[in-house]
C-alpha cells in the first residue's frame, strides 16, 4: 500500500494538522522561520510518533546551535523513522549544532536512508567529527548522502568523519561532498582510509574540489581506493586542487586495483597535471579490466598533445569499454571501444 505524502509549506498549517496520523511528510519552510519557529516545529515533530519518512527543508532560516538542538531532540522521538532528508543549508548551526544533530540521529535506530545538506552552516572540525562518530551508531544505514560544502572543515574534521563512517558496515551507497573546505592532503588520506572499512560499499561519490589537496593527498587517496574491493560505481571530483603528475598517476594505480569497477567519473580540471601524469593515468586505466563507462574531465591542465595521445592509447586498451567521454581543453572527445578492441574517436 502506497502511503500518502502530506506536504506543508507554512508552519502554522503543519502545527494545526493531525500530527499523530502522519507517516510520510514533506515540510518546506525555507526562509520562513527563526529560532522560535524552530522550537515550535520541534515540539510538533515530537508528536509525529508514527512518522517513517520525512523530508524537511529549512534552508536560510538563521537557525543557530540552540535551534538545531531543539530540532534534534524532536527527531529522537520519531522512533519509526527510516527515511530522512534534512536540508539546513545556509544556517548558523556551527559545530555544536552539527554534533547535536548527529547525536539525535544516532538514536533513530531504524534509519536506513539519510540525506543531510549542511552547506554553509559554519561547521568546523569538531562538528564534522562529531557527526561521523554519531552516525557510526546508525547500524542499519544503507544509503547516506552528506553535503558539507563551504564550511570550516580541515584535516581533523575530514579524518574524523571517515573514522566514524567506517563503522557503518551496511553502507552500500555513499555520497560525501566537502567542496570548498580545507582538508588538505592529511584530510584526504584520513577520509579515504576510513571509508575503506565500509566493506559493502558499491556506490561512492567523493567531491573534494577546492581543498588544498596535492600529490601526497592524491597518492594516499589512491592507496585507500585500492582497498575498495566491492566498488562498482565511483565518482571522484578533485578539481581546483594542486595535484600534479605523481599524484594523478598514483591515484590511477589505486583505481586499477578496484577489480569490480564498471562506471567511473573523474574530474581533475584546474590542477597541475602534465603529459607524464596523463600518460600514467592512461596506463593505469588500461588495467581496469571491467570498466565499461568512463567520464574524465582533465580540462585546464598542461597535458599537451603528447599527454592526450598516451591517455587515449591507455583508455583504448580497456577491452570492455562501451563509452568514454574525455574533456581536454574546452572540448569533448568520445571514445567508443568494442570487445574486438577496435576503437573510433570522434569529436562532439
Amino acid at each position: 500500500m502506497i502511503q500518502q505524502i502530506k506536504q506543508y509549506n507554512r508552519l502554522e498549517e503543519f502545527l494545526n494538522s493531525s500530527l499523530q496520523s502522519h507517516q510520510v511528510l514533506d515540510i518546506d519552510l525555507r526562509q520562513q522561520i527563526g529560532e522560535m519557529g524552530a522550537s515550535s516545529l520541534g515540539s510538533a515533530l515530537e508528536k509525529c510518533i508514527n512518522l517513517s519518512d520525512l523530508t524537511l527543508s529549512l534552508a536560510q532560516n538563521q537557525i543557530d546551535a540552540m535551534g538545531a538542538q531543539v530540532l534534534s531532540s524532536a527527531l529522537t522521538k520519531c522512533f519509526n523513522l527510516s527515511n530522512l532528508r534534512l536540508d539546513i543549508f545556509k544556517n548558523q548551526i556551527g559545530g555544536m549544532g552539527a554534533s547535536s544533530l548527529g547525536s539525535a540521529l544516532a538514536k533513530c535506530i531504524n534509519l536506513q536512508n539519510l540525506t543531510l545538506s549542511l552547506v554553509q552552516s559554519q561547521i568546523n572540525d569538531e562538528g564534522s567529527s562529531g557527526l561521523g562518530s554519531a552516525l557510526a551508531k546508525c547500524i542499519d544505514l544503507s544509503n547516506l548522502t552528506i553535503n558539507l560544502d563551504s564550511n570550516q572543515i580541515g584535516a581533523m574534521g575530514a579524518s574524523g568523519l571517515g573514522s566514524g563512517l567506517a563503522k557503518c558496515k551496511n553502507l552500500s551507497t555513499l555520497i560525501i561532498s566537502l567542496n570548498s573546505n580545507s582538508i588538505g592532503d592529511e584530510g584526504a588520506s584520513g577520509l579515504g582510509f576510513g571509508l575503506a572499512k565500509c566493506i559493502n560499499l558499491s556506490n561512492l561519490t567523493l567531491s573534494l574540489s577546492g581543498n588544498l589537496i596535492g600529490d601526497k593527498g592524491a597518492l594516499d587517496l589512491g592507496s585507500a581506493l585500492s582497498k575498495y574491493i566491492n566498488l562498482s560505481n565511483l565518482i571522484l571530483r578533485l578539481s581546483f586542487n594542486s595535484i600534479g603528475d605523481e599524484g594523478v598517476s598514483g591515484l590511477g594505480s589505486g583505481l586499477a586495483k578496484c577489480i569490480n569497477l564498471s562506471n567511473l567519473t573523474l574530474e581533475f580540471f584546474f590542477n597541475q597535471i602534465g603529459a607524464m601524469g596523463a600518460s600514467g593515468l592512461g596506463s593505469a586505466l588500461a588495467k581496469c579490466i571491467n570498466l565499461t563507462n568512463l567520464t574524465l574531465d582533465i580540462m585546464n591542465n598542461s597535458i599537451g598533445d603528447e599527454g592526450a595521445k598516451h591517455l587515449g592509447i591507455g583508455i583504448e586498451q580497456c577491452k570492455n569499454m562501451i563509452q568514454a567521454i574525455i574533456v581536454l581543453v574546452m572540448r569533448v572527445q568520445k571514445i567508443q571501444a568494442w570487445k574486438q578492441r577496435s576503437a573510433r574517436i570522434s569529436q562532439v
